[in-house]
């Protein structure tokens, strides 16, 4: 298993997991304490600064997704530390087409991480 497909291996069952969760509990967002948005974004900056230093391969196949997937969990930790208060997506068409795009991405880095079939 090289490192794209390790990297796969834990965030896609993760993206699945959290998006999964996320819809089921879309209501605790609505009222969220600025420092729990913060303290999110610090995880999601964290998480995606150890895959990007570990796993910052540009080649077009599906390991750029791997990458691509780093760079967006820094970007949205950064914006999510930057702007604690900015209002929380509620129930509506851009959150559950966003968790819908979020649990595929996770589904494709699950089988591409133990399945192997983009190779």
């Amino acid at each position: 298993m090289d490192i794209s497909q390790r990297v796969a291996a834990v965030l896609g069952p993760t993206l699945m997991i959290v998006t999964v969760s996320e819809l089921l509990n879309l209501r605790i967002w609505r009222d969220v304490h600025p420092s729990v948005v913060y303290l999110n974004g610090l995880l999601f900056l964290i998480g995606g600064l150890i895959i990007v230093t570990t796993h910052n391969v540009w080649d077009v196949d599906l390991s750029l997704l791997v990458t691509l997937s780093g760079w967006l969990l820094v970007m949205a930790g950064s914006f999510r530390m930057f702007f604690p208060t900015a209002p929380q997506l509620g129930a509506g068409i851009v959150t559950y087409i966003l968790i819908a795009a979020l649990f595929t991405l996770g589904a494709c880095l699950t089988v591409y991480a133990f399945l192997n079939v983009f190779r």
